[in-house]
């Protein structure tokens, strides 16, 4: 799944981990949902929350706002490194 997320041009989705995964990937967001807990990816631009409309649907599909911004608030990927420093240590 994260093969294909990785590779997509855009997701769709109603699933909130695909949202974050979605946002971590740097691949543009369609959820078709009315509210989301990850609302730090709509404020940023790569999220669009449509509901089950279709016309909103197919908007943002056709002409999905493009967003230069991509804070890291969702960290920066590094933490097994950490987690492995840790029980390296620990293992001594």
């Amino acid at each position: 799944m994260i093969a294909l997320e990785n590779n997509a041009k855009m997701i769709l989705t109603d699933s909130g981990g695909v949202q974050k995964e979605a946002y971590i990937a740097k691949v543009p967001c369609i959820t078709l949902r009315d509210e989301t807990e990850w609302n730090e990816t709509v404020k940023t631009g790569w999220n669009v929350l449509t509901g089950a409309h279709e016309e909103k649907i197919l908007k943002n599909i056709k002409k999905f706002p493009k967003s230069k911004n991509h804070p890291d608030f969702l960290g920066k990927g590094d933490a097994h490194k950490k987690i492995a420093r840790i029980i390296k240590k620990f293992l001594r």
